[in-house]
């Protein structure tokens, strides 16, 4: 027995060193983690242990001059939650955001993850955690890709060349070894260049590369089709939209930012999947009605769907159920399935535990001393 108590320092170059960017591992990682959920093994916040986070919220107008403004993207939170399985580990993601940060130089989200013993809560690891959760959030496609994307699946549709579509795209990749095409839509052309020079630097096998103008086209003819662009939340009719008419028989639609969807697309024989059911319930609770104002996720309209009496509760499916084998993956190529990813702290905490037990495994990071005996026991 001792009380004395190290942790580790990892910066995000120590957890680059450690493995944080191995995309087809955080897949398997993630799929790992579902199981987790679908059994019960985990805990997140909130009255049924399924909420996203716990988030300062700021007025428009405050008699303080200094308190930040609710801007575009303006977040800061707090993620907790523990996991079982073989992970048996705990752990908090803090998360500040803000659209303003780009114009400093600065990536929208600056995150930080504290990985804690499950049982003493004593810390193992304070650790940078933008890529991280851009790997975590890029491997919850994959894994839904996995599961429930045609095998002969070639061109991927993405809107948002930014750092969770290039995640997002790598997820797809390692799940689907045929993919040799990509469209693109983005705002700038910063972006584009970047995201285009990483694909041919990453993925030889990709041998074409298109930029388009419309979400349109980004959607037709696609495989496998991602919105992961960001902007202002509110109003669900300036969300990007997919068509019905859009899209190809067979194609699977992973989602990890704003989406609406046509009224084509909330039909029955449309496969309504999410990453996990209590979270987006959780999230239908705490906000005002319609909740896809509040948050613009398409699982979050399959909840207002179903209080409108649109959709029965049953039709929306767990990816962790299909997992685990207790609900059918694809059913033939020619279905349509729509999937939310609504991001998580089990996620975090699964993919930082991996990641930490690396970094100790091959002596990264700074050990740093926490106390040799409290002053206060």
């Amino acid at each position: 027995m001792t009380t004395k108590i190290d942790f580790i320092y990892l910066s995000e170059q120590d957890m680059i060193r450690a493995g944080v960017t191995d995309m087809p591992a955080c897949v398997d990682t993630m799929e790992e983690m579902f199981g987790l959920l679908y059994q019960g093994d985990y805990r997140m916040a909130g009255p049924n242990n399924d909420s996203h986070g716990a988030m300062i919220t700021f007025p428009e107008n405050s008699p303080f001059p200094h308190m930040p403004k609710p801007t575009a993207d303006r977040r800061m939170m707090a993620m907790p939650a523990y996991l079982g399985g073989n992970f048996r580990t705990s752990g908090c993601k803090w998360y500040g955001s803000n659209i303003a940060n780009r114009e400093k130089g600065l990536p929208r989200s600056i995150l930080m993850f504290t990985l804690n013993d499950a049982d003493s809560g004593a810390p193992l690891a304070y650790m940078s955690a933008n890529l991280l959760s851009a790997y975590r959030t890029g491997a919850i496609p994959g894994v839904g890709a996995r599961h429930l994307a045609r095998k002969d699946s070639k061109v991927i549709g993405l809107l948002g060349p930014g750092v969770m579509g290039k995640t997002t795209v790598a997820a797809f990749m390692a799940a689907c070894p045929l993919v040799d095409t990509i469209k693109i839509k983005g705002r700038g052309q910063r972006s584009l260049d970047s995201f285009i020079a990483w694909v041919k630097e990453t993925y030889p096998r990709i041998t074409t590369i298109k930029v388009v103008d419309s979400l349109e086209e980004v959607v037709r003819d696609s495989d496998l089709v991602t919105y992961c662009s960001t902007g202002e939340v509110g109003d669900p009719s300036k969300y990007p939209l997919v068509r019905r008419e859009w899209v190809k028989p067979g194609a699977f639609l992973a989602m990890p930012a704003p989406c609406s969807i046509c009224e084509g697309m909330e039909q029955d024989d449309i496969r309504k999947v999410v990453d996990n059911t209590g979270l987006y319930q959780a999230w239908f609770e705490e906000l005002p009605k319609p909740a896809h104002n509040y948050v613009p996720l398409v699982g979050v309209r399959y909840m207002d769907m179903i209080a409108e009496g649109k959709l029965q509760a049953e039709q929306v499916e767990d990816i962790g159920k299909i997992i685990a084998g207790d609900a059918p993956g694809r059913l033939n190529d020619e279905e349509i399935i729509l999937m939310s990813v609504g991001g998580m702290p089990v996620e975090d905490l699964a993919w930082g535990t991996v990641v930490y037990r690396k970094a100790v495994e091959l002596g990264i990071g700074v050990k740093l001393n926490l106390w040799d005996t409290p002053v206060l026991s």
